[in-house]
C-alpha cells in the first residue's frame, strides 16, 4: 500500500491549494447560512459530525494507533484550531470580511518566525520575501481604494485567530514526525467539536435547526464533507510534508478563491486593485517555490566548479 511518504511533495502542494480553493468557496457556498445558526452552534456541530464520520471511516485505524500521545498531541491541536475559528467568527462581529480576510492571513508571516522559535528552523529569507508579497498581494484584495484601516476590538481578536491557526501549523509538522496522521486529525477535530459545545452552551441559543430551509443544509453538508472530512483531513497530511512556511504560503490562496468565487457566482468587479493583488500573491508563490531550487543548482554548480578535479 502506498504511503503518504511515498507521494511526490508537489502533490501534496498542489493538494494544499485545493484545500484553499475548497475553503475560499466556503464563503459563497455559506453566506446566508448563519442566519439558521449561531455561529459557534455551528462550529460544534461541523466538527462533531465531521469527527463521527471519520470514526467511522477509519475506526480500524483509530483502534491500531489511538493512544495516550495521540490524545495529547491531538488535544493540543485541537486546542488550536478550536477556538482560532471561534475567533475568526467572534472578530468578524467587530471588524469587516476583508479586514478578517487580512488579518487572519497574517499567519503566512508568522509561521517561518514561531517555526523558528518553537523547531529553532530558521527562517529563510527567501521565505519571508514570500511571506511579505503574499500580505501585500492580499491587503490589495482586502481593501478599498484609500486603504485604510482603523483598528478594532475585533480586529484583535482576528490576529488572535492568525496566531492559534500559526501554531496549529507549526505543530502539525512537529507531531507529524512521531506519529499517526490521521488518528492525530480525528482526535484534533473532536477536542475542537468538544470546546466549541461548550462555548455554545454557555453562551449563545440553542438552534432552531426544524425550521431551517434547504440553503442552510446544502451549506452545512458543504462544511461538513468539503471543507473538514475532506479538505481538514487533506491539510493536516500535507502539512506533514511540506515545509510549513510553504504551507502556510498555499493555504493564503483561501482569500485569493474567495474572491474569484465571489466574481464568478456573484458578478462582483474585478478591479486592477484585485489584478495587482493576484499578482503579488503569484509572485510570491514563485519566489517560495521557484527561487530556492534555482539557487540550489547555481550553489552546487559553483562549488563543482571551485572543486579540483580526481
Amino acid at each position: 500500500m502506498m504511503r503518504f511518504h511515498d507521494i511526490p511533495v508537489w502533490v501534496w502542494k498542489a493538494a494544499l491549494a485545493l484545500v484553499a480553493a475548497i475553503w475560499g468557496g466556503a464563503f459563497v457556498v455559506v453566506k446566508g447560512a448563519l442566519d439558521d445558526a449561531p455561529p459557534v452552534w455551528m462550529l460544534a456541530l461541523r466538527f462533531g459530525a465531521t469527527a463521527a464520520i471519520l470514526c467511522v471511516v477509519f475506526h480500524r485505524r483509530l483502534k491500531e494507533h489511538l493512544d495516550a500521545g495521540h490524545l495529547c498531541r491531538g488535544t493540543v491541536l485541537g486546542s488550536l484550531s478550536g477556538p482560532a475559528f471561534m475567533a475568526q467568527f467572534a472578530g468578524l462581529a467587530d471588524t469587516t470580511p476583508s479586514k478578517s480576510a487580512f488579518i487572519t492571513a497574517t499567519y503566512c508571516v508568522l509561521v517561518p518566525f514561531l517555526n523558528w522559535i518553537i523547531v529553532r528552523r530558521h527562517p529563510r529569507s527567501l521565505h519571508l520575501v514570500a511571506a511579505a508579497l503574499a500580505l501585500a498581494g492580499i491587503g490589495f484584495i482586502s481593501f478599498g481604494r484609500d486603504f485604510s484601516m482603523v483598528l478594532t476590538e475585533g480586529d484583535f481578536i482576528t490576529f488572535a485567530c492568525a496566531v492559534l491557526f500559526a501554531l496549529h501549523i507549526v505543530c502539525v509538522a512537529r507531531y507529524a514526525q512521531d506519529s499517526d496522521i490521521m488518528t492525530l486529525t480525528i482526535v484534533q477535530i473532536a477536542v475542537s467539536a468538544g470546546i466549541s459545545l461548550v462555548w455554545a452552551v454557555a453562551f449563545e441559543p440553542f438552534p432552531a435547526l426544524g425550521a431551517a430551509g434547504p440553503d442552510f443544509w446544502v451549506s452545512f453538508a458543504y462544511l461538513v464533507i468539503l471543507s473538514s472530512c475532506f479538505a481538514m483531513v487533506v491539510q493536516n497530511v500535507a502539512q506533514s510534508i511540506v515545509e510549513p512556511a510553504t504551507a502556510a504560503l498555499l493555504l493564503s490562496l483561501e482569500s485569493v478563491f474567495a474572491v474569484v468565487f465571489s466574481v464568478v457566482f456573484y458578478h462582483e468587479a474585478l478591479t486592477p486593485r484585485l489584478i495587482v493583488g493576484f499578482v503579488l500573491i503569484f509572485l510570491a508563490i514563485l519566489v517560495s517555490e521557484t527561487l530556492p531550487p534555482l539557487l540550489g543548482k547555481s550553489v552546487a554548480r559553483n562549488v563543482q566548479a571551485e572543486s579540483p578535479h580526481r
